[in-house]
């Protein structure tokens, strides 16, 4: 089906929205290697030259259709206990990342970027260093009010902790349970908090 004459035009922000969420949709239903740009476009309603006057490829599409639902669990609270505020957030994101539509389409985008350098480096932008950098903005933090070591130099911590889970979610059939994100805190504050 595509946009007709008949049908209500939808513009701008909800047109955009409803798209990325058929993106979505299809991405579960089929796998990334089952999406394509005239299926979106069928089932939203549009037709193909929509699609492409916004995103100029399906994974520029899939990628800000992840990001439209993903935006707010990237977020780390600031309650002054470091330890509490990374705790919440690596179960909320595992949460996510565990579960439909982020997981398996996420999951699935990563295989495809290992043969697709543009790909791996848009994710890397787009995700992985958004994680990554909101992560050592939260324990810098720490570091500047007294919670963990003035001298240490953060940036490796952050790519740690933000990779172990990661590992777990993608490469490895253990859980992100509650027990693995204890340990690896356990690790790092032992590693980095203040001595009195």
């Amino acid at each position: 089906m595509t946009e007709s004459a008949h049908a209500p035009r939808r513009r701008g922000a909800v047109r955009t929205e409803e798209i990325l969420q058929v993106t979505l949709d299809l991405a579960v239903e089929v796998g990334y290697a089952g999406l394509n740009i005239k299926a979106v476009a069928q089932r939203a309603g549009v037709g193909k030259h929509t699609i492409y006057r916004r995103w100029p490829s399906l994974p520029a599409l899939l990628l800000d259709a992840l990001s439209h639902v993903w935006a707010n669990d990237l977020d780390y609270r600031d309650t002054g206990d470091v330890r509490r505020d990374l705790r919440e957030q690596f179960i909320r994101s595992s949460g996510v990342l565990s579960t439909p539509p982020i997981g398996p389409v996420y999951r699935a985008v990563i295989a495809e970027a290992q043969a697709d350098p543009e790909l791996r480096e848009t994710i890397h932008e787009r995700f992985l260093a958004a994680v990554e950098n909101s992560t050592l903005h939260r324990i810098t933090l720490a570091q500047h009010t007294g919670e963990l070591n003035p001298d240490a130099d953060l940036t490796f911590a952050a790519e740690v902790l933000c990779g172990a889970l990661y590992y777990r979610n993608l490469l490895s059939n253990r859980p992100i349970d509650e027990a693995a994100i204890d340990g690896l805190l356990d690790m790092f504050i032992a590693a980095y908090a203040t001595r009195d």
